[in-house]
């Protein structure tokens, strides 16, 4: 009889004993923690803030240009500017010049809604690095 005690005391004894060491796992966790910590707040992320809808008693049409800087973007991604057609590398100067001229002026860019993102990227590059740090995205259905 006293084998069986010892036995059973020995076998409640072992299976108290954790079988996985976690203390390395939540080592881990926690330098992959800090190290997000440090990282994140030196990500840079492009933000767009939605401008409010038009109330229904408001002309729109006649409200949305209203910024002496306005670019259109068409269909086949053709960039116009003043009513004249444009790359993106003609597109700079002017851009510094329209800075220079109207400093405080949020450009506006209307651009159709079938012409390609890439388009849209190029010309908010250009709009950076002439200075521009707003910009007001207009999408039409379809370009005149």
């Amino acid at each position: 009889m006293r084998s069986r005690r010892f036995l059973s005391s020995r076998a409640a004894q072992e299976s108290d004993e954790p079988l996985v060491n976690l203390t390395p796992l939540i080592d881990v966790v926690f330098v992959v923690l800090i190290i997000f910590i440090l990282i994140a707040p030196m990500l840079d992320v492009d933000k767009v803030q939605l401008a409010s809808a038009p109330q229904p008693n408001e002309h729109t049409n006649s409200t949305l240009e209203e910024s002496p800087i306005t670019l259109h973007v068409r269909e086949d991604n053709s960039i116009w500017f003043h009513k004249k057609k444009l790359s993106v590398e003609q597109l700079y100067p002017l851009l510094i010049q329209e800075k220079q001229r109207h400093p405080r002026v949020i450009p506006q860019l209307f651009h159709d809604k079938r012409a390609s993102f890439g388009t849209y990227q190029s010309i908010k590059n250009a709009m950076e690095s002439a200075g521009f740090t707003e910009l007001d995205v207009i999408l039409e259905p379809n370009s005149p």
